[in-house]
């Protein structure tokens, strides 16, 4: 099985192609904000890398959110794209579960409480628990919290870019996901065919006003 695993949630972009299980090829870079002009290459260099062509791919994962409003709408909008024009089916990871399979696969922690800085005083927060095929999956429900009612979700050790906001003692503020932990968690759901059509490749945003321009969202 051919799978890419795309991933622009946050201020990054990562690419991964996997055959079967055995990554192929990872590309990531860390220039903030230029997600738009490098996911197609990096794509392209990976197929290309790996003589493979876009219509020979079984299926495509994206991180899904919720993340920065741009870089997910990115991600679902170039997953679309390349599935639709390629009869593709789709696999949407939430960005959060990547999160905690980062802090497994970065620091073997097996629970933890996910949390990204969401901005306006607030934090995308989820606990995750590893399951026996190694996947970190959901104990509680996403949400979108103030810093205060985000400290009564915590149930383990909290990591990501809003571990901070909650814990100034946090050991785990730099955990940050990529395209090989979406695809790690694809994989898993590709086995059993889990996965949707280029319609349902919909991006989660949990802030009912992502959309607006920025003074109507009350930001100074």
């Amino acid at each position: 099985m051919k799978l890419l695993a795309l991933e622009t949630a946050n201020e990054q972009c990562s690419v991964c192609l996997v055959n079967d299980t055995n990554t192929v090829f990872f590309a990531l870079n860390d220039q903030p904000r230029a997600q738009t002009k490098t996911i197609l290459p990096m794509i392209e260099q990976g197929l290309q890398q790996n003589a493979w062509a876009t219509d020979g791919l079984d299926v495509i994962a994206f991180s899904r959110g919720p993340g920065s409003f741009s870089g997910v709408r990115i991600n679902a909008a170039v997953t679309q794209a390349l599935a639709w024009a390629n009869d593709l089916p789709v696999i949407a990871v939430s960005t959060l579960q990547a999160l905690a399979q980062a802090a497994y696969r970065e620091h073997q922690l097996k629970q933890v409480t996910a949390v990204f800085d969401a901005r306006m005083q607030e934090v995308y927060i989820a606990n995750f628990v590893l399951d026996e095929q190694g996947i970190m999956q959901a104990v509680s429900e996403e949400k979108m919290l103030s810093y205060a009612k985000a400290q009564a979700e915590i149930q383990y050790e909290v990591v990501g870019s809003g571990a901070h906001l909650l814990q100034q003692d946090t050991r785990f503020g730099t955990v940050t996901p990529n395209a090989q932990d979406i695809a790690t968690i694809a994989i898993s759901l590709a086995q059993k065919q889990q996965w949707v059509d280029a319609a349902h490749a919909l991006p989660v945003y949990l802030r009912d006003n992502a959309w607006k321009k920025i003074p109507e969202q009350g930001k100074p």
